[in-house]
């Protein structure tokens, strides 16, 4: 074991970088970092039927995004000589053998052990038989003493002590044949060659744990320390899903979430800094990071509580930063005009994408007449406000603002109903109940759009 802390996250290429695996490669990193130490990246591809190059690239694309890169790089496809050594040195000091049960076998034996609410583990009478029968045959397992008193313990950083009873694990599979290694036996041999420290992972893990334990027993290997995360949960508690909302990174960058805020919020979802700050840099969260701390409980994926902090790191964007992003959102190279947009939209989105909330700027809005009125006054009266406003605006424009809204205050006055005068106007520039003061949208839209919307309002409203 080497003295330095060397640590890795390890995602299978299956599916897309998943928020779970984003927050445990952050801790892992975070670890690494404070402790200045190595962070490894381990693709976990030795599932060549459901692996996919689209999903590897994701992973990778996924964490450097976040801000995690890596110091060592590695793929387990590359590595099979390497496992098949220790596979062949298993068998050869009968630590490990060929069970030749049949699929349908197995399933037999679980149906009748469930059936019996007996131990689900399966002790395989091959383990004692002549271990030079076809290799082809059948799987390898490793020999667990079915009789054993013995119980597994190991200290997790985050739980304390944990045990299991050796005998509980029956014979499990380590490989399909020797040159096609199964996750235990790859990962151990992995964690093993590659140094690692500290074995940092979600909690769903700690089943594994055990199993991996004999392994490193077997193959006469040092135990790392093991750190189970509590899981991200939803906010009904329960394991985080689909149904949930977003679960990939992916998902996550496409709805406009800045990587920084994501690793502020993340690295938040189980661990509390020692002053409380919601708000930290990289650098203060490898300041502050200690796995000690972590907590031993799920931890709750609030997307109100992301979305603020979202908010927050846009508000520190500068102007030009935000421009640049809102133009990708909005899908417009106008930059001047989005500039326009920026101030309204800055204190208002919490997430990029949210400038489709103000998609009246790039388009003509489309609404029913009915939203034009304004509580019980008649059509004729709103229709008589939006020609009034039409003169003040063809007569003063729109860009000076105070000279604008004193005018539409005094017709107010004049109408002795200050909203019959900007009620339809937020319609008719907005097609929206809920939109920024109309005034600051008229001066972002010029004059000859604002005309043109209030016209086509005043013609909506009496049709």
């Amino acid at each position: 074991m080497a003295d330095e802390i060397r640590v890795r996250i390890a995602p299978s290429p299956t599916g897309f970088l998943h928020i779970g695996t984003a927050r445990t490669a952050l801790f892992n990193w975070l670890f690494a970092r404070h402790n200045s130490g190595k962070f490894i990246l381990r693709i976990e591809d030795t599932d060549l039927e459901r692996s996919e190059k689209r999903f590897e690239d994701d992973i990778l694309n996924g964490l450097k995004w976040l801000g995690l890169e890596w110091d060592e790089f590695y793929k387990q496809s590359d590595r099979i000589p390497i496992y098949s050594k220790y596979i062949q040195k298993l068998l050869e000091q009968g630590k490990a053998f060929h069970c030749y049960h049949t699929e349908e076998e197995l399933e037999k034996e679980g149906r009748e052990q469930l059936a019996k609410k007996g131990l689900q583990r399966h002790v395989c009478e091959y383990k004692n038989k002549d271990s030079s029968a076809p290799a082809h045959q059948g799987i390898i397992r490793l020999a667990v003493d079915e009789n054993s008193k013995r119980k597994i313990k190991f200290n997790d950083t985050v739980r304390g002590d944990i045990e299991f009873e050796e005998k509980l694990l029956g014979d499990f599979s380590i490989a399909k044949d020797v040159e096609t290694p199964l996750y235990n036996l790859a990962v151990v041999v992995d964690d093993y060659e590659m140094d690692i420290s500290h074995v940092i992972r979600g909690e769903d893990h700690i089943a594994n744990t055990p199993k991996q334990i004999l392994l490193m027993e077997a193959l006469g290997f040092e135990m790392p320390q093991f750190v189970h995360l509590p899981l991200i949960l939803g906010e009904d508690r329960s394991k985080l899903s689909k149904r949930h909302g977003a679960t990939s990174m992916i998902e996550y960058r496409k709805l406009g979430y800045l990587p920084e805020a994501l690793m502020n919020f993340l690295g938040l979802l189980g661990f509390t800094p020692p002053d409380g700050k919601e708000i930290l840099s990289a650098s203060e969260l490898i300041e502050a990071f200690d796995l000690v701390k972590v907590h031993k409980s799920g931890a709750i994926f609030d997307i109100k509580k992301l979305d603020w902090v979202n908010g927050e790191y846009i508000k520190k964007l500068s102007e030009a930063e935000l421009v640049d992003k809102l133009s990708e959102f909005a899908n417009s190279d106008n930059k001047d005009y989005i500039f326009k947009i920026m101030p309204l939209a800055r204190e208002r989105i919490k997430k990029l994408s949210d400038i489709s909330e103000f998609s009246y700027f790039f388009q003509n809005p489309d609404y029913d007449k009915e939203l034009l009125r304004w509580k019980s006054r008649s059509d004729e009266e709103v229709k008589k406000s939006l020609e009034e406003v039409e003169k003040i605006i063809e007569k003063l424009g729109t860009d000076e603002q105070g000279k604008l809204r004193n005018e539409l205050d005094e017709l107010g006055k004049k109408l002795e109903d200050r909203g019959l005068v900007y009620w339809p106007l937020r319609v008719a520039l907005s097609g929206q109940k809920a939109s920024p003061d109309p005034v600051d949208m008229a001066e972002i839209l010029g004059k000859e759009k604002t005309l043109e919307r209030v016209r086509v309002a005043k013609e909506l409203v009496l049709a």
